[in-house]
Formats: structure tokens, sequence, C-alpha cells
């Protein structure tokens, strides 16, 4: 989707955000009978008016109430139905105007409409005729500033990555490709790559993610991604960690395929998410260090596969006891999270598709989230999670649910027991940590098997506009 400031004109269908109907008739677009039209749908409670001018339409936008949901996601989500208002008529491009009482209101109803564009059609061989109309959104230059419009094209582009990334089957990216993509990304955005192969892998006996590999005939990446400015607000790096795992049978602990491992290519939504992350700071030139790492591999039952019951040496030299090879994330993770303590950094927050606990407890409406950063760190998260509707729920990490993996012959265990699930996988991972943390367990809200509002079918990049909100607003 591209975006511009431009002007109003006689010929170019108009999108015209009002408060409520006293702006529509001042706003010099409508006539006296059209206004009449406008009223009497109004009183239908109509928000979404669309009147036919003949060389044009223009589209009335009546703000929402912010009664169940903000003004923001409201017409985020009307947005979505512009969308499909606009693709029905064929239209390539459409101008906003914002005249209501809400400043921001021509940037959230685009970004509901860009969001609610993404396709991923590049597997049809009809691809072309599947292809949505709409290209291009304009907007006069009262209704947005050039600031928020650079940001607005780089956050839905973004979103747009982390989704392809989600969507690619495995035979068109493993591990291995995967990092080949990041590598891309960091020359078009301008941050640095560093790609360790299987051999440098071994070398560091990152235990975690060789026994992970070890069913697979596909080596594993891990890929690192630094960005940092010239200028920069924090002294130390924000390091962000993504799950990468690219497919996920469940190893010899196998899952069921229906509705479990038919979409386990979602996996690396983590990964995906972190990635787009990287690649929207620099292109956004944030004044910041930002360090990404991305574990990657498969998770299948072949090989030499690790089995339930082998103890593994972590590359922090921890000993652990799998009792599940498909609570595998955490393995991987954790090595990566050992890695993360060499820069001293700030902040750590990891992304991933960890626990089906986790999806069990919020569903498709709400991440969750643990972590040992500070609660003004957890407060700014919360908000900027609710500004961008990310939403996300807390859970304790006490001393109890510690207990609850330890093993009898290492020093943990992968799992903890039927119940708490998603609580003792966040136990594990914070043994791991050694520096102010947060974990994001995005399990339930990574991929949708369905549309909802801007959020296509497939992958979601949820939690990616939240991140980026933080991140933009960093020290302030």
């Amino acid at each position: 989707m591209q975006f511009k400031i431009s002007g109003i004109s006689p010929k170019k269908s108009v999108i015209l955000i009002v408060s409520d109907l006293q702006q529509a008739g001042k706003s010099g677009l409508l006539s006296e009978a059209e206004l009449r039209f406008v009223r009497l749908e109004a009183q239908k409670d109509q928000k979404i008016i669309s009147i036919n001018q003949y060389t044009r339409f223009v589209h009335l936008c009546v703000l929402p109430e912010a009664q169940k949901i903000p003004v923001s996601e409201g017409l985020r989500r009307m947005g979505c139905t512009f969308r499909e208002l606009l693709h029905k008529g064929k239209a390539d491009s459409v101008l906003i105007t914002n005249r209501s009482a809400e400043t921001h209101a021509a940037y959230w109803l685009a970004e509901g409409i860009a969001l609610a564009s993404y396709q991923f059609i590049k597997y049809f061989s009809d691809a072309r005729k599947r292809a949505g109309s709409l290209k291009q959104l304009e907007f006069d230059k009262t209704s947005i500033t050039l600031k928020e419009l650079n940001q607005l094209s780089v956050i839905t582009e973004a979103v747009g990555i982390a989704r392809d990334l989600v969507n690619e089957p495995l035979n068109t990216l493993g591990a291995v490709a995967l990092s080949k993509q990041i590598t891309a990304l960091g020359k078009t955005a301008g941050f640095r790559t560093t790609v360790l192969n299987k051999a440098r892998i071994t070398s560091e006996k990152m235990g975690g993610i060789l026994a992970v590999n070890r069913g697979s005939i596909d080596p594993p990446s891990f890929s690192v991604m630094e960005y940092k400015a010239a200028k920069v607000l924090n002294r130390q790096p924000i390091v962000l960690v993504g799950k990468g795992i690219v497919y996920d049978t469940g190893g010899l602990s196998l899952k069921p395929t229906p509705n479990s491992m038919d979409r386990m290519k979602s996996d690396m939504s983590g990964a995906a998410l972190v990635s787009a992350a990287l690649y929207a700071v620099a292109k956004l030139k944030l004044p910041l260090h930002v360090i990404g790492l991305v574990p990657a591999t498969d998770n299948r039952p072949g090989e030499n596969a690790y089995v339930p019951g082998d103890v593994i040496r972590m590359y922090d030299g921890t000993t652990v006891e799998v009792l599940n090879t498909d609570a595998e994330g955490r393995l991987v993770l954790a090595d990566a999270l050992h890695w993360a303590k060499r820069y001293k950094p700030e902040l750590v927050i990891d992304f991933a598709t960890l626990t089906g606990a986790a999806a069990a407890i919020t569903g498709s409406e709400s991440m969750i989230y643990m972590g040992t950063a500070t609660e003004t760190v957890k407060k700014n998260f919360e908000r900027c999670g609710q500004q961008q509707y990310e939403r996300m729920v807390e859970l304790p990490l006490w001393t109890e649910y510690g207990e609850m993996i330890k093993s009898d012959i290492a020093d943990l265990k992968n799992v903890g027991g039927p119940y708490g699930g998603a609580i003792t996988a966040g136990k594990f991972l914070e043994h791991f940590t050694a520096y102010p943390w947060l974990h994001f367990d995005i399990a339930g809200v990574s991929f949708a098997t369905a549309r909802k509002h801007y959020h296509c079918t497939g992958g979601t990049a949820f939690g990616l506009r939240m991140l980026l909100d933080y991140l933009m607003h960093y020290g302030k």
C-alpha cells in the first residue's frame, strides 16, 4: 500500500471523517439533497454512508462511540469495512480527509484499511485476478503529518513482512532460508545481520537448539540482528528474542494433525515478529540500540531425534531432563536468552508461540506475559498494548512454579505438569536470564483461521504494533 499527501479534487473519491452531521454540512463536499439523504441514513444509526456523485464517491465516516472499544480501534475496524467497500467498487485509490474532533482519526482509519488489505496469494495460479484493487491511500495535508505518514507506511509494511514470513510453508522457509530472509531485510532496512551456522552453533555448545534439531535432516540457524543509531537513548542494548521453530511436529511427542500440526508453520511467529520489528526500527531510524536474536530449526521425529527421558546440557551449562519433545520452544529460546547476557542489556523481550496453555487462558483476544522487568516497564507495555488494541494479561512468576520444573536426575525438566503450563514455561525461561526481562506468549493470537476485522486469515503479527509503540516512545 502506498501513502501520500494530496489535495481534494472533483474526480477523486473521498472518505470524509466527521464527529457529527453538522461537520458534514460544513465540508463543502455534499449538496443539500445529499445532506438530506445522509440525515435519513444517520437516523438508522449508519456510521458509513456512501454517495455516488458520478465522477467520484464521497464516503462519510461518522466517528464510532468509545463504549466497548476505544475510538482508535473502532476506526481501525471501520477501515476493514471500507476496504471491502472500496474493493467491491474496484477503487485503486481514495483520499481521506479528517474534519472530526479526533486528531488522529485519519491515521487510525487508514491503518485499518491497510492492515485489512493484506493478501498472501503468491501461490494461487490466478493471483493477479485475486489481487485487491486498492493500491494507494491519500490524505489532505490537514489530516496527517509527514512524520505520521512515514510511520504509517513503515509499520504497516512491517506487519506485512511478519505475516508473509509466518504464512510461508516449511518447504520454502526452513531455518536456513529464514536466516537468508532476515539478512535481506537487514540490507534493505539498514541493520547488520550475523548468521551462526550449525558448525558455529555446535562449537558454541548450544545444547537446546542442537537437541531439537537432531530429528531433522535440515540444519539449524541462529540469526543475530543489530541496529544502532548514531545517537541512542539507551545506554545498553534492548534485546529482542523470537522463537524460530519453522515447523513443529512435536517431535517424538507427536502432535495430532487436526487443528494442531496442520498450522505449525506458524510456530516461528515470534521470529517473524522480531525480524519485522528490527526492520521497522531501522526504517524509522529510531534513536536506539536494538539487537534481535532468532534461534531457528524445525522439530521432527526423524534422524537421531531426542526422546522423552533424555538429559541435555544447555548453552549455559544447565542440565535439562526432556520429558516432552513438544516443549521444544523453551529449549531453543533458553540458549538465545543466555547468549543475550553478553550484551549486558537494559531489557530483553522474547516473543514465542510457546504454550497451548496460554491460548487456553485468553483465546485469540490477548497475549499473556510475565517477567522481571520493572513495574514501570510493564505498565508502559500494557498502555501501548491498549493503544494498539494488542492487549495482554500478566501471569505471576512465583517461586512455587519453579519447584514444579525441578528434575529428579537433572537441574531442570522441560515441563512442569498438567497445570500452570504457561507459567512453568516462563519459569523455565527465567532460569536463563540475568537481566530485566519480559516474556510474551503469543500462541493464541499469532495465527487466525478466519478473518477477524483487520486480522486476515493466517499470520496476524499480533504484538508487533504494540512493541513498536513501546520502542518509539522509549524513555519518554
